[in-house]
Formats: C-alpha cells, structure tokens, sequence
C-alpha cells in the first residue's frame, strides 16, 4: 500500500473514516486512553508500511487494531504480579453535560460505563477482546477468531463466558440523565455544604468507594477502597475544600463531576445511581493518568 505522496493522503483520509471506532474499541479493550491511541497509532504505521492490496480496510483494521490490543493485554497480565485490587479506577471519558448538539449525543450513545470497565479488568485477555469486539462491535466471530489463533466455537465460547460473567458482576444503574442529575446535584450541595446527614440521604447503605490515586500518592490522598454509606460520607466531607470547584459533567455517559482547582489536586468522578441514590463511586486522582484525560471537554460551550 506504500506509494506516492497522492497514494499516502488517500490512505490517510480513508484512515481517519476509521479511527473514531478503532479508538473506540481500543479503549474498551484496555481501559486506557493512552493505550488506546498509541494502538490505533501503531494500526495506522503498520498500514502505512504494507505492499499488499487492502480490499477490506475497516476489517483489516481491526484485525490489526485487534491482535496490537490483545499484545498489550496479554502483557500487561504477564507483568502483574497481583490480580487487579479493588482501587483501581479505569480512564474516564468526560464530556460537557449541557451541550445537547448531534455529536455529543451520539458521543454519550456510543459510551460505556466505567462499572462495566471495571468488570472487564476481570476478564482474561482472549475473553475480553473476544466479548469487546462481538458484543459491543457486532464483528463476527468469524473475524475474531484468528486474531485469537482460535477456532470461531471456540471464540463463541469465550465471548459467551465474558458475558455471562460481565452480566453477573455488573450493577444496575439508573438510565436517566435527569434524576442522575438530580442526585448529583444533592450530593454536590451537601459535600459544599459539609452536611453529613444530607449525604447519607443520597448514599446507598451498602456504597462503594474507589479511589485511585496512583502508585505515589500517599496519607489521606493515597488509592483506597472505602465501603458503606457513613465512611463514604465521612470520606466526602473530609474533601469539601475542593468540592466548590467541582463541576457536573458526563463521565462515560453519566452524570459525574471534574475538578481542575488551581493549584489543587485534579480529579474525575463517576458514579452509578440506582433507585435514587448512589450505589458506587469511581474517582481517579492519579496525576499521571489525568494528563491523558481532557477535563476542559467537560466545559460547556
């Protein structure tokens, strides 16, 4: 597919038709922005360094996008030394939560949660490109199974187990953007308000915390799992300083807040509601990791 400098603008404009759904596959299958790009980027050097004729470009794509994933998946679980511990919080997407334009609605159709993310942290790396790309991308497992270097029953059986395992371990959650709205803005009043009685109105009983702060952080900052509506609470009120520059917005396509203070920490929440309160909260802190998150997008315009 090498050529002339004519050949290569083509390539690169057909390129671009795909890699708004390259990106987006890449980021289900990691869970990490970063990681995302640099393999819709490695798809991309790999295209332009091929002399074969690409008839089918989108499959060839995410063939290749596909086996580059599941390269730095399988890696990255050969370099773990413990399973994924219950801080760990993945990227989180944010959008502003105002603006209604075509675009961001189909931005906010297209997402996926951080709880579902998380859940697929769990997965092995072949369960988890084989569900991520047959539930979520409708591609057949016809095409998934040599990027596996398996049989197509024998990926239909591991998407099959992802989803019965992701089904199982995922929470309910409430749908609509309005009372999401509703309760996030409860909750926003009482943390600004320091008003401990009004967070546990709006905090499940049974509430989970995860706070991901990254390797280095340390004392009151540092990554922790925190569960039940009074210590979630008490773990916001001891954070109200920063809550007056919390801001709503759409993280994963749910209602959620950013925070940019000047000169303070930066942070990202999602949450899940479900049945009027919130039942999980989803906060990443690790300074590392938000450079690779745009929190000006959650900015109205």
């Amino acid at each position: 597919m090498t050529g002339t400098g004519g050949d290569q603008d083509v390539m690169a404009r057909r390129f671009e038709e795909h890699r708004g759904r390259l990106r987006a596959m890449a980021y289900r299958m990691l869970g990490s922005q970063a990681e995302a790009e640099d393999a819709v980027q490695e798809a991309w050097l790999k295209l332009t360094r091929t002399d074969a004729a690409v008839e089918n470009l989108g499959g060839w794509l995410t063939t290749v996008t596909g086996r580059v994933c599941l390269d730095l998946l399988r890696g990255r679980r050969a370099r773990r030394e413990q399973p994924m511990d219950e801080t760990f919080v993945p990227d989180p997407v944010v959008r502003p939560l105002d603006r209604t334009d075509p675009e961001e609605e189909a931005l906010r159709g297209d997402s996926v949660g951080l709880a579902l993310l998380v859940v697929l942290e769990t997965l092995g790396p072949d369960e988890r490109l084989a569900f991520v790309l047959h539930d979520l991308f409708a591609v057949p497992f016809d095409e998934i199974a040599p990027i596996l270097e398996r049989t197509s029953a024998s990926t239909r059986q591991l998407a099959s187990r992802a989803r019965r395992r992701v089904r199982d371990a995922t929470p309910p959650a409430e749908t609509d953007l309005g009372r999401q709205r509703q309760v996030m803005e409860a909750f926003l009043a009482a943390s600004r308000g320091g008003d401990f009685e009004a967070l546990l109105a709006v905090l499940h009983p049974d509430v989970v915390l995860r706070v991901d702060a990254g390797a280095l952080a340390r004392g009151a900052a540092a990554s922790k799992a925190v569960h039940g509506a009074r210590t979630v609470a008490a773990q916001a009120l001891a954070f109200s300083r920063f809550a007056g520059t919390a801001r709503l917005v759409l993280v994963n396509g749910a209602v959620g807040l950013a925070n940019a203070p000047q000169g303070g920490p930066a942070s990202v929440m999602g949450v899940i509601v479900a049945d009027g309160r919130i039942t999980h909260l989803y906060i990443l802190s690790d300074p590392d990791r938000l450079r690779h998150v745009d929190l000006a997008a959650g900015e109205a315009g």
